[in-house]
């Protein structure tokens, strides 16, 4: 268990992410390369990303360095997921790139202290630049090919996330949005008891912290091992909630007329709909707004849901029903 210890100074500054972090997400998803252990979720994905690795001549180089860096274990080095990439891919190889010798070779012996390592790791520990540019063009060759493809498939699924945090905000302040993060952690004020594999006390101290989703994270969230680095927790976007229905892919969209007005293409009732899940509906808001029964609005969303221009999560006693990419920009084009 993991328990994070607030003050009112941390309740103010505490945020949730609009987007997956390039580099936890390059980590969290080689750990579902390397375990069985939540790729149910992922299979299209890892079938996908396996077979192009092996196209690219890329695996061995994911097998023999990338996976030994960031193995699934307790301990991964924290320099891997560095505070700068909240600024972009860009950014946070900058900052591995430029974590200090000390601290690179430190959190590196950690992982050595853990399970065996290549040989080839341990050139990066010996002080020549070159192994170190070899693991920066690694993690970017691997984020541009396991991860920028599928990135507006995660971000339509981080989207409705952010909509249902941005509801528990709204309805119930800061603490409305912790104790929206069950089952995944429970909030009893002024702590957050997190499901963690180890016993650990996290006191912010007043820094506050940074909830950033992740669509590769299974079951329990993460955070750093360091606890003197900026504080995060990283969770899973899967859990705590569960997708209704298959549909299409939220990144498949379908070209469209610009001509073809949106009413006539939809039907009156599902172009309001479309329009009104923008911002996040509940099926039974929708009932609500459009003044018919939460059946014709299920019988509705269902449609625009196989359609792939809406996502429907079961939240707790309700489905929330958010737009994705494909959704969207059919609003935008119906709007000229």
């Amino acid at each position: 268990m993991l328990r994070i210890h607030f003050t009112d100074a941390d309740l103010a500054r505490t945020r949730v992410e609009q987007e997956p972090d390039p580099l936890w997400e390059v980590v969290m998803s080689l750990h579902r390369l390397q375990t069985r252990w939540g790729r149910r979720r992922v299979q299209d994905w890892y079938a996908d990303v396996r077979r192009t690795l092996t196209e690219r001549g890329l695996d061995t180089t994911v097998r023999s360095l990338l996976v030994p860096i960031a193995p699934f274990a307790d301990y991964f080095p924290d320099f891997l997921t560095p505070d700068a990439a909240r600024h972009g891919l860009d950014a946070g190889l900058e900052a591995v790139a430029a974590t200090p010798r000390s601290e690179f070779d430190r959190q590196l012996e950690m992982v050595a202290e853990r399970r065996a390592m290549p040989t080839g790791i341990r050139s990066l520990t010996e002080g020549d630049p070159r192994p170190r540019s070899e693991l920066v063009t690694a993690l970017r060759v691997y984020h541009d090919t396991a991860l920028a493809p599928y990135w507006e498939r995660i971000r339509t699924v981080s989207d409705a996330d952010r909509i249902r945090r941005a509801r528990d905000l709204l309805h119930g302040g800061v603490e409305g949005l912790l104790g929206g993060f069950a089952p995944l952690m429970r909030w009893e004020a002024p702590t957050l008891h997190v499901d963690y594999p180890l016993e650990s006390d996290l006191y912010l101290g007043g820094r506050g912290i940074r909830f950033i989703p992740s669509y590769f994270c299974h079951k329990r969230p993460v955070a750093l091992a360091d606890q003197a680095l900026p504080p995060v927790l990283v969770y899973p976007l899967h859990s705590g909630a569960s997708p209704v229905g298959q549909g299409s892919p939220p990144s498949q969209s379908a070209p469209l007329s610009r001509a073809l007005p949106l009413r006539a293409l939809l039907g009156a009732t599902r172009a309001e709909i479309l329009q009104a899940v923008a911002m996040g509906m509940t099926t039974s808001e929708l009932a609500a707004h459009l003044g018919i029964t939460p059946a014709a609005a299920s019988h509705h969303t269902r449609i625009l849901r196989d359609a792939g221009l809406i996502v429907s999560t079961r939240d707790r006693h309700h489905v929330l029903h958010t737009i994705t990419a494909a959704g969207s920009g059919l609003l935008e084009t119906a709007a000229g």
